[in-house]
């Protein structure tokens, strides 16, 4: 506590000269301070600030200075990244922050054939259903048993087109999340599909599903994880964001992961801010590229 302020919790009880003679203070600096802190709580709030709490709110702690600059500017309210992090530190609002990645290779003995990495040497896509990446990973259960997740993920528009949890993770629960992708996003020909080097991707079913629709099986190389950081970040971000706020940071049962990850896409698709397709939504990229591409279809 402040000498000010402890003169302002006892001044009922003693006189504040006596009490700024206590703490060695002078009493004009006491009563120029009592004016600002009148002043203060006279001042009404700026409307920019009660935006960003709603914003900050809404979005359950996701959204750290940049997304909310660029939030508030879709609002109409012009606010550098410093103001925002003072009147966050004010009112004692922390962002989530995503863990140090530690990137962890895939168990490629499987002994089945990988394919190339088309993506090497590529421009990255501007066009929407053209690179599709995807991975698998874990979730922790309530009991101390996994759930595994696989999801595909357009390169260029960020939307999530496919995903399946499931309670082992077997070659079903990728072709089942790509299946979901294929209903979800007409296939465009010479759609590459990009993963890491796991047996799952190396499959019959898999490989046939690709065939089927003139799709174009890519694989990182032995012992890159980088090659596939776009689905790695992809995993930073949705248990940051799912499993920080919680309690425990693990799913009740493996309904909850289902559920929780439905919701979590949901939002990441629709209204989360993505700052690599410049602070727009993963949805109404993905769409805008669809058309932007049809309109410069040849007739």
């Amino acid at each position: 506590m402040s000498r000010y302020r402890f003169i302002e919790a006892q001044r009922d009880h003693y006189p504040v000269r006596l009490l700024c003679e206590l703490v060695q203070v002078p009493a004009s600096g006491y009563y120029a301070w009592q004016q600002l802190q009148q002043q203060a709580v006279a001042k009404p709030e700026p409307a920019w600030e009660t935006a960003l709490v709603k914003v900050f709110g809404v979005h359950k702690r996701c959204y750290g200075t940049r997304r909310l600059r660029a939030e508030l500017r879709r609002q109409g309210y012009r606010v550098g990244r410093q103001r925002l992090r003072t009147a966050m530190r004010r009112r004692g609002l922390h962002a989530l922050q995503p863990k140090a990645f530690t990137p962890r290779t895939t168990d490629s003995t499987h002994g089945l054939r990988c394919a190339p990495n088309r993506l090497l040497d590529q421009p990255k896509p501007t066009q929407a259903n053209r690179v599709w990446v995807s991975d698998i990973t874990h979730l922790p259960l309530a009991n101390g048993d996994w759930a595994y997740l696989c999801a595909f993920q357009d390169m260029a528009s960020k939307q999530v087109v496919g995903w399946q949890v499931m309670a082992t993770m077997p070659e079903e629960l990728v072709t089942s999340a790509l299946q979901r992708a294929f209903w979800a996003q007409p296939p465009t020909p010479d759609l590459v599909v990009h993963s890491d080097r796991g047996g799952q991707y190396c499959g019959n079913a898999y490989r046939q599903l690709l065939h089927n629709h003139e799709a174009l099986r890519s694989q990182s190389r032995r012992g890159d994880c980088y090659d596939n950081a776009q689905a790695e970040s992809l995993w930073s971000r949705l248990k940051t964001e799912v499993l920080e706020v919680r309690e425990r940071p693990v799913f009740a049962d493996l309904a909850d992961a289902q559920a929780s990850v439905a919701e979590y896409f949901d939002y990441y698709n629709h209204e989360r801010l993505h700052s690599s397709i410049d602070y727009q939504m993963p949805y109404h990229t993905h769409q805008q590229l669809l058309q932007f591409s049809a309109l410069n279809c040849p007739a």
